[in-house]
């Protein structure tokens, strides 16, 4: 439930920012879009609370018992480990996001989460429900792995929401503040380059929490101007693709990449 409360306090008081600050000023259905995506994250919540949690929870006990994993090859140190765990985790997430983009399979299912048009805090939670089902059966396997306890997975999952939640967020923030922030975490001025419309910059910036993934895989990417950068995918800019119904039949639209780059 702390986890739950987290997320709840931060959507709404992002979303307050964003109607005091707003970088893209012409949002006259913000609240019908907040709605929608709102919507798959619940969907996404009921997924994950009743398929998910349990087993998960099964798996990391498991892991415990028997030791497995990395974190128990370097030893229990302490808050070090606690630490090395969320590297560990963060790096996990910046893999599986990259893997989203590269594996035209669970592209279909990702394009669900581009196919936002305007993009902010509330986007964080529009992901498909096949792709949340995806990723939790290979965190399944990535747990044991790591070796990462539930107490370790509850703290980077808390610092997580906060952190999406602002980085797709339309809040304006100065460039020299997003600078500083970027340095270590990821800010919505990157965020937004990888929600362009061109592919180029969709395919980069895959970084959850901690910003440098990118910089050191060469995936990093900056635009200078941010206002000027076009949300979404060209093949999903239709309203039908962005009710909920659209959205959930997203993945089965016969479009290419480069269809729904604008490329053809």
């Amino acid at each position: 439930m702390t986890k739950l409360w987290i997320e709840v306090i931060a959507l709404g008081f992002i979303f307050w920012l964003e109607g005091l600050f707003p970088l893209f000023q012409d949002r006259t259905q913000r609240f019908r879009h907040a709605g929608r995506n709102l919507s798959m994250g619940a969907i996404n919540g009921l997924l994950v609370g009743f398929l998910f949690s349990g087993i998960t929870l099964q798996v990391i006990r498991m892991g415990q018992a028997k030791q497995w994993g990395i974190l128990y090859v370097l030893g229990d140190s302490g808050w070090e480990r606690g630490f090395v765990a969320i590297l560990l985790f963060d790096l996990w997430m910046y893999l599986w996001h990259r893997a989203n983009h590269r594996i035209p399979f669970l592209w279909r299912f990702h394009r669900t989460h581009h196919s936002d048009t305007e993009m902010d805090c509330t986007s964080a939670l529009r992901f498909h429900f096949g792709e949340i089902a995806f990723s939790s059966v290979l965190r399944l396997l990535v747990i044991p792995l790591i070796g990462i306890s539930y107490s370790e997975l509850l703290i980077y999952e808390i610092i997580l929401q906060p952190v999406i939640i602002f980085h797709h967020s339309n809040v304006s923030l100065p460039e020299k503040i997003d600078r500083i922030g970027r340095a270590v975490i990821v800010t919505p001025n990157m965020h937004r380059v990888h929600h362009s419309q061109i592919q180029t910059e969709t395919d980069s910036n895959y970084s959850s929490i901690f910003s440098w993934w990118d910089r050191f895989a060469g995936t990093f990417k900056r635009r200078e101007n941010t206002r000027a950068i076009v949300y979404g995918l060209a093949y999903f800019r239709e309203l039908q693709w962005q009710s909920l119904a659209g959205m959930l039949r997203t993945p089965f639209a016969r479009f290419t990449k480069q269809q729904n780059q604008g490329e053809v």
